[in-house]
């Protein structure tokens, strides 16, 4: 979903048609009309070729990256993410300027940069950004990978939101609030939209990230 070069191949699965695939239900499971759609550089670029390719909404180029800024995710405290990210990216005004944009991102995990590149979009004249994750909303703090910085997973945006909204018993809920089908599905959505200023919001669903992927469920880890 996010570490790997678009050119590995992880048990015969590869990560660039994965992600393709994975635009591609993306755009199945949360079409909307747009003018535009886009990548956020580079993990999020062949979701977004795979959301323009099913959709029929043309494909562009709404960010050029700054190639000497690394990883903004795993960077220490949010100061520097958001630093970083207005280093790291710049939004081309002639791409988006009263445009109708679809954003594609490889996930959203605390949201906080998400809220700035939406910031950036709506600076160069964005219309709409519409926000779709690649990703199913991330509910627990993965215990190998830096996801968060505290030992809280308020850190994360989904678990953040559902505390917000049923405060800690929308912990038993994690499984509803995680399929947009549902009531509370919908109330998380709709409360990241108003919070992070997107004018729609669509997580993948982990099955259709298992579809993509190509694996067997039980060789994945869907922690």
């Amino acid at each position: 979903v996010y570490f790997a070069r678009p050119d590995s191949v992880i048990d015969n699965a590869s990560v660039h048609l994965a992600r393709q695939r994975a635009g591609k239900y993306l755009a199945r499971e949360y079409p909307v009309e747009a003018d535009l759609v886009a990548g956020v550089p580079d993990s999020g670029l062949d979701a977004a070729i795979g959301y323009a390719n099913e959709s029929g909404i043309p494909y562009g180029m709404c960010f050029i990256k700054n190639r000497y800024v690394g990883r903004t995710f795993i960077q220490d405290s949010q100061e520097q993410r958001e630093r970083s990210v207005r280093i790291k990216l710049n939004p081309l005004r002639s791409a988006v300027e009263g445009k109708r944009v679809v954003l594609v991102d490889d996930s959203i995990v605390r949201g906080t940069t998400s809220a700035h590149i939406i910031e950036l979009l709506r600076t160069a004249g964005a219309k709409e950004v519409h926000m779709r994750s690649a990703c199913p909303p991330i509910m627990y703090g993965c215990k190998y990978l830096n996801c968060t910085s505290k030992s809280s997973e308020d850190d994360l945006l989904a678990r953040r939101i559902i505390h917000e909204l049923e405060g800690l018993q929308g912990d038993a809920y994690l499984e509803e609030y995680a399929d947009a089908s549902t009531e509370r599905g919908q109330c998380m959505l709709k409360r990241i939209c108003e919070k992070l200023g997107f004018a729609s919001l669509g997580f993948q669903s982990l099955d259709g990230l298992l579809e993509a992927i190509g694996l067997p469920k039980e060789k994945v880890c869907t922690y």
